[in-house]
């Protein structure tokens, strides 16, 4: 076996809690994809009517207009994951370049560590979407008011569609990862855990201009939403842009002026009140980017699974039992892209927040290792782990809240044949069941986070 594939093999397995949460969230995304291109296979496996028949050859067409748009998701998906393994091993690299291994050598590891984590999330996710078909199947009959019969189906094609899409997404994010470890110099690659990440334009002068310009962005994106719906559907992409824009520059603007006014208060020393905003601070620049990913993928998580029940569900009640009427005007096909876009953005939501708080933990381990050695008690540092999760769960979910009632105006909109009641139940039971799937996750990195900074 060549030294590079067994020293990879080596780094993987002893690496393995945290290539845990990465490899979770890739096996998670090559699931849905597989999911979404082996759509059409869950339903004619089925007993379809003719005019049942005609409906899904019209969802063939906008789902396969839509799949370039889940690879894209799935893409940035990636990336992050891959950026946190790259932040988490950073002084690993160092070494590595200490003992004398060249950057070709280095590549050569990284490559082969990609690509072996790739080979497992691809067969498991393709695996695991042929084990959950009949739930793939039994949503997709849900939306498209088909009866459902118990069946496992595999699908050749999307299968290999997978595959396709799954290897250029990896290809990608491995050639970003060698690049950044090449191009960073040794000295921030063996201190990288220590050194703490600083706000751009964080000034007093520029934060007055990026809070004009976040104002300005979400007037634009909010006020086309309410008042020109048309508008908004035809440039959703630069709309879904500048919110993220804007949602980043309200985050860091809260992340300049709160920290000050808290230092302020009598109640900054109580307690570890310090050592949470420290460790809050410490890593500032990619809070914030995770915050904001996370607020507008939330958002459009929502958004989409209230659109995908309401254009299926909604429209099928107005159309009541004649399959004729509902096969020559269903809105199904956009239902079940809503909803396996809502499901595809809240994958990619919790990941970005398990792996952001997972990054903070790991990086804050040497200040909570010292402050036990003071005399630090567990009570008290575990109130200040739980305060650093949940200062990353509670402003994206406030803010997407936000975007969520605007948008949710946009939804109602365009679904205007749907008595008030059945809409806003879907739109509540969407809500709802977001909120209690982030709660669990935000329990989840409460433990996890507790388990690493205070084993």
């Amino acid at each position: 076996m060549p030294l590079t594939l067994r020293l990879a093999l080596g780094n993987v397995s002893r690496c393995a809690r945290d290539y845990a949460v990465y490899l979770f969230a890739l096996t998670g995304a090559v699931c849905l994809l597989y999911a979404f291109n082996a759509s059409n296979d869950y339903l004619l496996a089925m007993p379809l009517t003719a005019d049942q028949l005609a409906v899904l050859h019209k969802a063939r067409d906008v789902t396969g207009a839509f799949s370039v748009f889940v690879v894209l998701v799935f893409a940035v998906l990636a990336a992050y994951a891959s950026r946190f393994v790259m932040r988490r091993r950073s002084r690993e690299f160092g070494l590595y370049a200490l003992l004398g291994m060249r950057s070709p050598a280095l590549a050569a590891l990284l490559l082969a560590e990609g690509a072996l984590v790739a080979v497992v999330a691809l067969v498991g996710g393709v695996a695991l979407g042929v084990a959950a078909s009949p739930a793939f199947g039994a949503v997709a009959a849900f939306v498209f008011g088909v009866p459902w019969r118990l069946a496992w189906s595999f699908s050749p094609a999307a299968a290999l569609a997978t595959c396709g899409w799954f290897a250029a997404i990896e290809a990608v994010a491995a050639a970003l990862s060698v690049a950044h470890v090449l191009r960073t110099p040794l000295v921030e690659l063996v201190g990288h855990d220590r050194a703490p990440e600083r706000l751009l334009l964080a000034g007093r002068g520029p934060t007055r201009a990026q809070a004009a310009l976040a104002a300005l962005l979400l007037v634009v994106v909010w006020g086309s939403c309410v008042f020109m719906p048309g508008l908004f559907v035809l440039a959703i992409l630069p709309m879904g842009w500048a919110a993220y824009v804007a949602t980043s520059l309200v985050f860091r603007l809260v992340a300049v002026r709160l920290p000050a006014r808290l230092r302020r208060s009598a109640r900054y020393w109580e307690g570890l009140r310090s050592l949470t905003l420290r460790q809050l601070e410490g890593r500032v620049s990619s809070s914030c980017q995770a915050l904001s990913c996370t607020c507008v993928l939330v958002a459009c998580a929502v958004c989409m699974i209230c659109a995908g029940l309401v254009f299926s569900v909604g429209q099928r009640a107005v159309a009541g039992a004649d399959s004729a009427v509902l096969a020559q005007a269903s809105l199904a096909p956009i239902g079940y892209v809503g909803i396996f876009y809502g499901e595809a953005f809240l994958l990619a939501a919790g990941a970005v927040l398990a792996l952001s708080q997972l990054a903070q933990a790991v990086d804050g381990r040497r200040a909570y290792d010292v402050l036990g050695e003071l005399g630090a008690g567990e009570r008290e540092l575990g109130a200040s782990v739980r305060d650093q999760v949940t200062a990353g769960f509670v402003p994206p979910v406030a803010m997407a809240l936000a975007h969520v009632a605007v948008g949710l105006t946009l939804v109602r909109q365009l679904a205007r044949g749907v008595p008030d009641e059945t809409f806003l139940s879907i739109a509540a039971l969407s809500v709802a069941g977001t909120l209690a799937l982030l709660g669990a996750l935000w329990a989840l990195c409460v433990w996890e986070s507790r388990r690493v900074l205070l084993a």
